[in-house]
């Protein structure tokens, strides 16, 4: 429960950078959402591959940091765009 609100302040994050770069916010968005599950799912195979499947808080705590490396994925590449100049 705790990812998916995170999830929506970190979108709405990312559609704000979209638009000072000049590009559709909403796609972007999907595209955090996309990679967020990618990252959080990779986590967790990890997770299960460390921890074992017996501790259940050690593989949703480590999923959730991977699912971030997600957004930050997304947040580096639109911060290396150029601005729009309006």
């Amino acid at each position: 429960m705790l990812d998916i609100v995170l999830l929506y302040f970190l979108t709405k994050n990312i559609g704000k950078i979209a638009i000072t770069k000049g590009l559709p916010p909403t796609k972007w968005k999907w595209i955090t959402v996309l990679l967020w599950l990618v990252f959080e799912m990779i986590g967790l195979m990890i997770g299960v591959i460390l921890f074992g499947t017996a501790n259940l808080y050690s593989l949703m705590a480590f999923g959730l940091v991977c699912a971030f490396g997600g957004y930050l994925t997304v947040k580096y590449i639109l911060d290396n765009k150029p601005d729009v100049n309006i």
